[in-house]
């Protein structure tokens, strides 16, 4: 049985629903809370996600973290070497999803060249009349840029658990692939 430990950020434009995606799932789906104040900088929440078909499990540190720019310098020292990566965005907000290049960069300038798994995360797909980003594209510019992709509403609790799981078991597997490299060196 291996735990093993995860820094992840969370990060995305303000009101795409980041804080309620990680409300939802660190609560286990409780209700939707409607009314959220702004992140001012990062709140940190804890959950342990079991790894399918095994024993092991990847205790989640997801570091939500506020989409205004005022707030960039405060989490870039926050940020410091994540394990993974959740950028969201909403699927009736075409710059929210036009940002996300922004996020990866800048998040993939903690990592220091180092693979570091990740997901792109269409929220708010409950709003069905207002969507203006299609699956297609996004699910390509996650691919391009080596992001896992899904699809989410937090708001009716579909799918909210699936961008944490798929990091979750992405780390684990990057860490069986480094266990293997070490053994075989030895």
């Amino acid at each position: 049985m291996v735990k093993l430990a995860a820094k992840c950020i969370v990060a995305g434009d303000s009101a795409v629903g980041k804080s309620a995606l990680v409300q939802m799932f660190c609560n286990d789906g409780a209700h939707f809370q409607k009314n959220y104040t702004l992140t001012t900088g990062v709140e940190l929440l804890v959950k342990t996600v079991p790894i399918p078909e095994t024993s092991d499990s990847v205790e989640l540190f997801l570091f939500d973290s506020a989409g205004k720019e005022m707030f960039s310098e405060v989490l870039e020292k926050l940020w410091e070497q994540p394990n993974a990566l959740c950028i969201v965005y909403d699927v009736t907000n075409e710059q929210s999803f036009s940002n996300c290049a922004k996020w990866v960069e800048r998040l993939r300038t903690q990592t220091f060249g180092m693979h570091v798994p990740g997901v792109l995360v269409g929220n708010k797909t409950d709003l069905i009349d207002r969507r203006v980003m299609e699956q297609k594209q996004a699910r390509e510019w996650a691919k391009t840029n080596g992001l896992e992709y899904c699809e989410i509403s937090a708001k009716e609790m579909k799918n909210y658990e699936a961008p944490f799981h798929s990091v979750a078991n992405s780390f684990h597997r990057l860490y069986k692939e480094r266990v293997e490299i070490f053994h075989s060196l030895v």
